[in-house]
């Protein structure tokens, strides 16, 4: 054993440790282990006989292994992980036909998604954005963020949201949230997007406020708001005023935040009108820019109609107005570029201690990541085996396997996505008795280890009903040990991402962290059907009519199309279902970055002593 530990091992061992065990056993040698200390020389001479009695002596240390505590994360990482074993990741042969369906399928969803992409893109349409920058003279949303956010890529949340919904399209639900790094801070970011509906705030566009807050206080982030607002939708008033999670909370989430000691900054860069005037005046330090942002309960028109009095916006809550006499922006900017480099700058004063950049080292998986097209299912019948998407998707393809051979249809374990460590739970099949039970065993296990957890969902359609006793018996027994996974999920108290990869159907979705679950990120394959039932099984539901009523197949044709319209992952997106769909070929590195950002809470010098519950 002591042959493989080096000298700078023994010089680092504790010298009150170290001298009272040399004194003990070796007084014919040494007395005194400062003295010793000082000749390098004596270690090398008497390292052969020290080894032979101190390995009697000092049981914490393993055999054949250096302690731990002497080893960097890198080394760490490097020496031990690469002995997980590696998956078996290929495609069998038998399978072929179904690669090539799921292939076609994953293809036609793909040009939807770009489709989708194009139009959130162009915003409000071409010339609400001249309208926009040559006559308001004020930069693209997308235009702020580059000027806002680092040179890097950011995570961009729910770019679907708003689209196909009763009361029309409404682009990114007219704001553009997500996370990026400002100065090397990870940061949600909120910025209204005034090219569509010049502002307008629809109720979708609170739900996803409220969802960005969310992951905010889930992950302990700084928030930016980016405010150009037109105020509420007056027609949809009643989806947007009165309710609890209504537009108001985004103000109380904001009094909340503040109290967890959650940095909130924003930037008046156009008009902030009505409720919009909240969200600058409650953020910690505001910066409003000259000529262009402006904020007020009651526009210049509706002085006009109470009082017949002109005046300007500039004069009623221009920059210089609130930055000189109501006192209610912290900063005045001369241009928009002068604010965000504001920003920047009130970024660097939150003391945060980070620490220095690290490069993981990792190794890519061993297949490609282009192939998870083909692994995609179409339907839950197109299903493969779930490890073959696992080997494209962890690093090296290595996967510790927790309980192999039990519970076969819920595949659970341990690997790497980039360096982060992370439990995968992941869907082969029905969640069966066996499977719920061991799903259980393994959150408790990473809740224990404070180890984040990755749901791979793909859940079954709805089982059939029971004929017999003992089927009910086994019903009932499996609906327990669900129950059990729930709990479980529910109360494991580490960081959760859930990606669905097939179906998200019925009760088992919830013990697979659905949305209700509170996930720290859910995303979707463009493939992805989310739905209480599978439009496919519903025939075998028993219906429930009146006696007066008779259903026809006209009926039940109309409920199938209707089912499964809501059930793809566009419209689950549109309303804000999830945190937005991924490609396939994009999901490693997608994950990898929440992985990152989930970490970063660690280094927050601010104290969290106080956390009251937020409910969004």
């Amino acid at each position: 054993m002591w042959n493989n530990i080096t000298s700078c091992t023994l010089w680092r061992l504790s010298p009150s440790f170290m001298a009272s065990r040399i004194q003990t056993l070796t007084p014919l040698f040494i007395r005194n282990y400062k003295d010793f200390c000082k000749n390098k020389h004596t270690i090398w001479t008497l390292r052969n006989s020290l080894c032979q009695v101190m390995k009697k002596t000092v049981p914490t240390l393993k055999c054949n292994t250096i302690p731990h505590r002497f080893l960097s994360n890198k080394a760490r990482y490097g020496q031990y992980t690469k002995t997980f074993p590696v998956l078996d990741g290929s495609i069998p042969s038998v399978c072929e036909h179904v690669f090539e369906e799921n292939l076609r399928n994953s293809e036609a969803c793909i040009q939807r998604y770009s489709e989708l992409l194009c139009k959130v893109s162009k915003g409000g349409g071409e010339n609400a954005i001249l309208r926009h920058t040559q006559r308001n003279k004020k930069l693209l949303v997308r235009e702020r963020l580059r000027m806002l956010l680092d040179d890097e890529t950011f995570l961009e949340l729910s770019p679907f949201a708003g689209f196909d919904l009763p009361y029309g399209d409404v682009p990114a639900a007219g704001c553009l949230t997500g996370i990026g790094k400002i100065c090397g801070v990870w940061c949600v970011f909120m910025a209204n997007d005034a090219t569509v509906k010049g502002g307008t705030i629809y109720p979708i566009s609170v739900k996803k406020q409220l969802r960005a807050q969310q992951i905010a206080v889930q992950n302990r982030l700084l928030l930016v708001y980016l405010v150009d607002s037109g105020g509420a939708f007056l027609p949809l008033q009643a989806e947007l005023f009165p309710d609890q999670s209504h537009g108001g909370r985004v103000f109380y989430n904001e009094a909340i935040m503040s109290a967890m000691k959650i940095p909130q900054v924003a930037v008046v860069c156009g008009s902030c009108t009505a409720g919009g005037a909240y969200v600058p005046t409650m953020a910690e330090e505001t910066v409003i820019v000259d000529k262009i942002g402006s904020m007020f309960l009651a526009g210049p028109p509706l002085v006009k109609a109470a009082t017949g009095e002109d005046i300007s916006p500039e004069d009623l809550g221009g920059a210089s107005m609130h930055s000189k006499v109501s006192g209610c922006v912290d900063h005045f900017a001369s241009s928009e570029k002068e604010a965000y480099e504001c920003v920047r700058n009130i970024i660097l004063t939150l003391n945060y201690e980070l620490p220095p950049e690290e490069t993981l080292e990792y190794d890519d998986p061993l297949y490609s990541a282009e192939e998870l097209l083909g692994l995609a299912p179409r339907g839950y019948s197109y299903t493969l085996h779930i490890k073959p998407i696992l080997s494209r998707l962890i690093d090296g393809s290595r996967f510790q396997e927790f309980k192999a051979e039990y519970g076969t249809t819920l595949v659970t374990g341990f690997a790497h996505m980039e360096g982060h460590l992370v439990g995968i739970v992941a869907n082969n099949g029905e969640l069966t008795h066996d499977a719920s039970l061991k799903g259980s065993h393994f959150v408790q296990l990473c809740s224990q280890r404070s180890i984040p957890i990755l749901f791979l969902q793909n859940t079954a359609p709805h089982a059939p009903e029971p004929t017999s006793l003992s089927q009910a018996e086994d019903h009932t027994n499996r609906l327990k040990a669900q129950a059990s996974m729930m709990a479980a999920v529910a109360c494991a108290a580490v960081p959760k991402i859930t990606l669905v990869i097939g179906g998200c159907y019925g009760n088992e979705s919830y013990a697979m962290c659905g949305r209700s679950f509170d996930p720290n990120f859910l995303f979707l394959w463009p493939n992805a059907r989310v739905a209480l039932v599978d439009s496919k099984h519903i025939s075998t539901f028993p219906q429930a009519r009146d006696d007066d009523c008779t259903g026809d197949d006209s009926e039940l044709m109309h409920l199938k199309e209707k089912l499964e319209e809501e059930s793809s992952a566009f419209h689950s997106s549109a309303r804000l279902w999830d945190d937005g769909i991924i490609l396939p070929q994009n999901s490693r590195k997608v994950i990898a970055q929440c992985l990152t950002i989930m970490k970063q809470q660690k280094y927050q010098i601010a104290s969290l002593q106080h956390n009251p519950v937020i409910r969004l």
